[in-house]
């Protein structure tokens, strides 16, 4: 009977994870599935409460961690400006060293050429290779000239 209490609670916890979204519920509901376990496999309660105490620590201490960061943080997940550098860009008027317009992501940004004295043409196709504030800094694509 105890067996049953430990896996409506587990499956309660988890279910609690929804609303709060933050990898402790779940990890606790994981212990108490694991405390349903040993309350069916020995039906000694203080057994499957140790189990359920060593579980949810260690899912807490040594799990939590590496879930918030992948989750949450992502893996190598580019974000912002940081996602433009390397995007393509059509140059919509001249492009010096000083100014320039370039059509990239959709919207129109201001550019410079990173080649100081080389002036890049409207139509060409450009490669973005730092963003400096609202202004793109640009190259022209060599297989595009």
């Amino acid at each position: 009977m105890a067996a049953w209490i430990w896996l409506g609670a587990g499956i309660a916890l988890m279910a609690a994870e929804m609303l709060s979204g933050d990898f402790w519920l779940v990890l606790v509901g994981v212990g108490a599935l694991a405390g349903a376990g040993a309350s069916a496999l020995t039906d000694n309660q203080w057994i499957a409460v140790a189990v359920f105490s060593i579980a949810s620590l260690g899912l807490l201490i040594f799990a939590r961690p590496a879930l918030k960061r992948r989750f949450l943080h992502g893996i190598g997940m580019k974000t912002n400006t940081e996602a433009l550098i390397g995007a393509k860009a059509v140059a919509l008027s001249e492009i010096d060293s000083n100014s320039g317009l370039v059509k990239l992501a959709g919207g129109e940004w201001t550019a410079r050429n990173n080649v100081p004295g080389h002036v890049i043409k409207p139509g060409t196709t450009v490669t973005v290779v730092e963003i400096s504030g609202a202004t793109a800094i640009v190259s022209a694509d060599p297989l595009m000239d």
